[in-house]
């Protein structure tokens, strides 16, 4: 995750707010002939941005607007990516319908709320951009029988940085957001992956799915297990994001990896494992091995050590199984977590992906 910048950071909106100001641009120019610029429009909680234009085409059978992405302060991938639509009239009767053009992923695998087949445009954008061309069909006496397309040039390689193809959302980007508003280093984006992640392995018939703090202890799993990517769920800090969604939406098997000091952190009771949230406590670590029966020196030395890893290397060193002891403790609050509906599989590894530490699936 890219490091938080000081001081008061700049909203940005949403790549479906964006497409939504589009789709009102182009249509009013299909309706009027002018496309007006800014345009402005009203999201879910109310508030009334105006977007200025990239991008202006009126054919004889379209009309096309572009707005360049603004993401605020947040290290978002779209950021100052170009979002454009194209509106053409439908058949009559017809409705409202979405079409993915140039950079844009369509749905290949269900247990999003998107079906199989259709462009990856989620359901509040979907719900935006219908209302607009609603409101403007009945203010121009018009039928609203409209196809929208959208498209992000440069948006099938932006996607390969997000959770797309692991999703089965393939060709490019979604067009997403449930306010309009991008909240800069928010957390809500990252954890509503790992929950569709765990919707698509369960409308896939997955029974084993791992978690991972990082791409390194992902690799290892994946390999240990032959998993497919889509099993792989971007735990990262966000452990208890995993947890308490898999406990109301339970999978019969769960491996949670990862390295040592994040592990350690799992296991004395912390969900969020980000550094800024949650740290290492070296009393605690202490105590776990002198629980061990661990030598005096080595619990003396742990509670001034000043990694973690430093602490595991001193327990490699003396032949004291902590990477198994901590691989069981969050084993144990994994389960105390879940509920019982779901078997979790503890491994703990190096910085260099070699196991250290195990707690078998129970």
């Amino acid at each position: 995750m890219a490091r938080k910048p000081e001081g008061e950071l700049r909203r940005g909106w949403t790549t479906g707010a964006c497409a939504t100001a589009a789709t009102r641009a182009a249509y009013t120019a299909m309706l009027t002939g002018e496309f007006p610029d800014p345009v402005t429009i009203t999201l879910p909680r109310g508030e009334q941005p105006a977007f200025a234009l990239n991008r202006q085409e009126l054919g004889i059978d379209f009309a096309r607007a572009g707005i360049i992405k603004d993401a605020g302060d947040d290290p978002d991938v779209t950021h100052l990516a170009e979002i454009i639509v194209t509106v053409r009239r439908g058949e009559s009767g017809s409705g409202v319908l979405f079409r993915a053009g140039p950079g844009v992923g369509s749905v290949t695998k269900p247990g999003l709320p998107i079906p199989v087949g259709e462009a990856s445009v989620n359901p509040v954008p979907r719900k935006m951009m219908t209302e607009t061309i609603l409101e403007l069909a009945k203010n121009f006496g018009d039928a609203g029988d409209i196809e929208i397309e959208i498209s992000v040039p440069g948006g099938e390689a932006l996607a390969q940085k997000t959770w797309n193809p692991r999703l089965g959302i393939l060709g490019g980007l979604s067009i997403l957001g449930t306010t309009g508003i991008v909240v800069p280093f928010s957390c809500s984006a990252w954890i509503h992956s790992i929950h569709r992640g765990i919707d698509v392995a369960r409308a896939n018939g997955l029974t084993h799915v791992a978690g991972c703090t990082g791409s390194t202890s992902e690799k290892a799993v994946q390999q240990i297990h032959g998993l497919p990517d889509f099993a792989m769920l971007d735990m990262g800090d966000f452990a208890g994001g995993l947890l308490k969604y898999l406990r109301k939406h339970p999978v019969p098997l769960l491996t949670i990896g990862g390295g040592f000091a994040k592990l350690t952190k799992l296991a004395a009771g912390h969900l969020d494992l980000h550094s800024g949230r949650s740290q290492v406590d070296f009393d605690w670590l202490a105590d776990q091995l002198a629980a061990l029966d661990a030598p005096g020196s080595l619990v003396s030395a742990t509670r001034s050590a000043n990694t973690a890893n430093q602490v595991l290397g001193f327990a490699q060193d003396t032949g004291i199984a902590l990477a198994d002891a901590m691989a069981t403790g969050a084993q144990k609050t994994a389960l105390e977590l879940l509920g019982g509906a779901t078997k979790v599989e503890v491994i703990v590894f190096d910085r260099s992906g070699n196991r250290v530490g195990q707690a078998n699936a129970k």
